[in-house]
């Protein structure tokens, strides 16, 4: 499900601008700039350095990640071939990825495939379709010149592995901020059969926060939509 999406070289991993660009929209329906193989600052997408993570290592029944640096086309990843409950992604010296894991874990490819494809499409869809109205409702906006979002980290919780191919439902998101910085909190459950199986919260920081203007609103989401019809992958 990933090859097409990174390289593995002999003692590291790495993700070319194409790469990254094709899983932000092929995948993840994500048409964040910093994805765009041509961006002048190019930044592979957190998701799938998360993907690669459990592709690797399988599902936890607790993991949470920390996204401590960002990804380019220059990234030598370095995943440890032995970890333990809490462990790194280095490029050198440098952490990438800060990883924790509880309880029982499960190396099923159809969970771990079902799991990174729904959380991926979730993630991906939050901008702007979540986050702007949950920013609206307390009359701020991002900097539409500007707008940056930050990942932060993310938290799932599984009461158990015995499952197959669970689906995820977006559940009450929550905002709050200081001054021109804020938090963003996007939660999920996730389900198996109609049941509660477990539940997963992903934490952004938003920054360069100002007061909401409609006009502005309407304008950045047009921009949006129309980026997204011109470079949709065919």
């Amino acid at each position: 499900m990933l090859s097409p999406y990174y390289q593995q070289h002999a003692d590291y991993v790495s993700i070319s601008r194409e790469q990254g660009c094709r899983f932000a929209k092929c995948v993840a329906d994500d048409y964040n700039p910093l994805h765009d193989k041509d961006a002048k600052k190019f930044c592979a997408p957190g998701d799938l350095l998360f993907s690669l993570v459990l592709d690797r290592y399988g599902i936890s029944e607790r993991m949470e990640f920390t996204f401590a640096g960002m990804v380019d086309e220059n990234t030598k990843l370095n995943f440890p071939e032995q970890p333990g409950e809490e462990f790194d992604v280095n490029h050198g010296e440098k952490v990438i990825l800060k990883v924790k894991r509880d309880g029982k874990t499960s190396k099923c490819p159809t969970l771990t495939n079902s799991l990174i494809k729904n959380y991926v499409e979730f993630s991906g869809a939050a901008f702007p379709h979540v986050i702007i109205p949950l920013m609206g409702k307390q009359a701020v906006m991002i900097n539409p010149a500007r707008p940056m979002i930050i990942y932060e980290s993310m938290i799932i919780n599984l009461n158990n592995i015995d499952i197959k191919s669970p689906t995820l439902e977006f559940a009450e998101p929550s905002f709050e901020y200081a001054g021109k910085r804020g938090k963003i909190t996007l939660r999920f459950n996730l389900l198996e059969n109609g049941e509660k199986v477990g539940f997963g919260e992903k934490h952004m920081v938003v920054s360069g926060i100002r007061e909401y203007c409609q006009s502005t609103v309407d304008d950045l989401i047009a921009f949006y939509n129309e980026r997204k019809a011109t470079l949709k992958p065919a």
